[in-house]
C-alpha cells in the first residue's frame, strides 16, 4: 500500500529532523514473518523521546502525517508508567499506532531478562541517534508461538466448556438472544474453541513453532476443509432456532477435536460429563 509506505516515510523524515526523538522502532505485523499483512495492516511506531510529556500533551505533530478523524489516546497509568499511546486514524485509511517512550523508560525495557511481547513478535530499528538499542535483544517469536496444554489444562477447557453450554441453552429457551450471543461468542468461542483449536492445529504440526496469529485470523490456512466446514456452522444469526442448531455444532466440534487431541495427547476426555449435558442441552430445547 503506496500511502502508508509514503506515511512511514514521512514519519522517518520527522524522526530524523527532530532532535527530541532519540530513536525509533517499527513493531508489530510489518516486521513479524509469522504474520499477515495486507493493505488494512497498521502501523505500529515507538518513539523514544528525551520529554514525552512534551507530546503527551500536544496533538498538533500527528497532523504533520495526514487529517487524523478519530484518535484513542492512554496515558502512562494504563501501561504501568512505562510508555503512553496515542492510536491514529487518518483519512487516508492508514491507523498509526504511536507508542511514547522515555529515554530512561526504554533502556529498562531492552535491560529486561526477556524481551517485552511487543519487540520479540519483530521490530526494526528505525531511527537511533545514541545507539540505545544496541543492546536490544533478537526476537524468537515465542510469545505468539502456541504451547502445548497440560492434561490439567486441556481437562479445564473441557469440562468448563460443557458447563458454559447449558447457559447458552437457558438463553435460548427464554428468548433472551443477547445473553445467548454473549455467552456463545464471547464465552464459548473465544475461551474455549479457539485455543482447543490452536492446539488442534499445533498437534497436526508436531508443536513445531506454529502461530494461527490472532483470534484465529489464520485458522483456515491451516485446517483441513472439513473441519473448517464445521466451524463455519457454529456461526448463526438472531434467530432462535437457527442458535440452538449452532449449539449443538459446537458441541460436535468440541467433541471430534477434544476427543482426537486426547487420545494423540494420551489425556483423558469426559465422556461422561458430556454425555451428561448433550442429555441436558436435548431435554432443554424439548421443553414447551
Amino acid at each position: 500500500m503506496i500511502t502508508r509506505e509514503e506515511k512511514l516515510q514521512q514519519i522517518i523524515q520527522w524522526c530524523e529532523n527532530n532532535p527530541d526523538i532519540r530513536a525509533a522502532l517499527l513493531t508489530s505485523s510489518l516486521v513479524n514473518p509469522h504474520a499477515p499483512v495486507d493493505d488494512f495492516s497498521d502501523l505500529d511506531i515507538e518513539l523514544v523521546f528525551q520529554n514525552r510529556s512534551v507530546y503527551e500533551a500536544d496533538h498538533t505533530w500527528l497532523d504533520l502525517f495526514g487529517e487524523p478523524i478519530s484518535m484513542i489516546e492512554e496515558d502512562d497509568t494504563v501501561f504501568d508508567g512505562k510508555h503512553a499511546m496515542k492510536m491514529v486514524l487518518y483519512k487516508d485509511h492508514v491507523k498509526v499506532d504511536f507508542k511514547l517512550y522515555q529515554v530512561s523508560e526504554f533502556l529498562k525495557d531492552i535491560d529486561l531478562e526477556v524481551l517485552p511481547d511487543d519487540w520479540d513478535l519483530g521490530y526494526r530499528v528505525l531511527i537511533d541517534k545514541d545507539n540505545l538499542t544496541e543492546n536490544i535483544k533478537a526476537p524468537t517469536y515465542q510469545s505468539i508461538m502456541i504451547q502445548k496444554p497440560d492434561e490439567q489444562k486441556f481437562r479445564q477447557l473441557i469440562n468448563d466448556f460443557w458447563w458454559d453450554t447449558t447457559y447458552v441453552a437457558k438463553c435460548l429457551k427464554r428468548g433472551d438472544i443477547f445473553y445467548a450471543k454473549f455467552m456463545s461468542e464471547n464465552i464459548l468461542r473465544t475461551d474455549y474453541l479457539v485455543p482447543l483449536i490452536e492446539w488442534y492445529i499445533a498437534n497436526l504440526h508436531s508443536w513445531h513453532n506454529i502461530t494461527t496469529n490472532k483470534h484465529g485470523r489464520l485458522f483456515k490456512k491451516y485446517l483441513p476443509a472439513n473441519i473448517w466446514k464445521d466451524i463455519e456452522s457454529t456461526f448463526s444469526g438472531s434467530d432462535i432456532e437457527e442458535n440452538w442448531i449452532a449449539l449443538f455444532a459446537f458441541a460436535d466440534l468440541v467433541h471430534n477435536l477434544g476427543t482426537d487431541l486426547a487420545l494423540k495427547l494420551g489425556f483423558d476426555y469426559p465422556e461422561q460429563l458430556e454425555s451428561d449435558i448433550r442429555n441436558y442441552l436435548s431435554e432443554v430445547r424439548a421443553l414447551p
